[in-house]
């Protein structure tokens, strides 16, 4: 997760540096793609840029090697339960994330309801107010910050890769923003994987968004 932080930090730095000076902004996973390098060529008009740029690259082109080795070795150690084994039915939602969940959650029936395991997950939207005025946030830090992480992670990845999920996000950035939306759908992944874990079912994204996109 180290690992993952410091790749996410340069390829957030590396996206800037391409939009300040005028370019396309350019999403991870054209950034993180080894077989062919799509950032340099669009500010080969400065030098120094380009060696920057170049910098960075080369510096997550090797973390996102040693992030795959350690994953390897992780996935050849750590086998899911059978009882878990409908997480990855989530778009988006592979072993790491998986296992990470697994781990993390342990016997999900000591958890008595959806919103418990929901808030455990850090993602119950808690705040305090007063006058109708947000004042801050409520026990932003109880909870467990791996699933948190894991969470935010196929929020991400479920909205790339599932074009309901993508609707319901878009929809809700058009009404906030996209801060908001993205952890609307964490949490709405959080409940979904607590029914896939309890009901050993896989995931239904009729069921998860219908309200939602109604």
């Amino acid at each position: 997760m180290h690992l993952v932080k410091l790749r996410v930090s340069l390829i957030n730095s590396l996206q800037n540096i391409l939009v300040r000076n005028g370019s396309a902004r350019l999403g991870a996973a054209k950034i993180k793609q080894l077989t062919k390098d799509h950032v340099t060529p669009l500010l080969d008009w400065n030098e120094d840029l380009v060696l920057s740029a170049r910098v960075s690259k080369e510096a997550i082109d090797y973390l996102t090697g040693q992030i795959t080795a350690i994953e390897r070795v992780v996935a050849k150690k750590a086998q899911l339960k059978p009882e878990y084994e409908f997480l990855m039915t989530i778009p988006g939602v592979g072993i790491i994330l998986s296992l990470t969940i697994m781990l993390e959650t342990g016997p999900i029936n000591r958890f008595a309801k959806v919103g418990n395991y929901a808030s455990y997950c850090r993602k119950s939207p808690v705040s305090w107010t007063s006058n109708g005025k947000k004042k801050g946030d409520a026990n932003k830090k109880n909870g467990n910050k791996y699933l948190a992480w894991a969470f935010s992670e196929a929020a991400e990845l479920t909205r790339r890769f599932d074009n309901t999920a993508r609707a319901f996000y878009d929809r809700k950035a058009r009404k906030t923003n996209f801060m908001v939306a993205h952890s609307a759908l964490a949490h709405k992944l959080a409940r979904a994987a607590y029914y896939i874990m309890r009901d050993q079912v896989p995931f239904e994204k009729e069921k998860l968004f219908a309200l939602s996109l109604a």
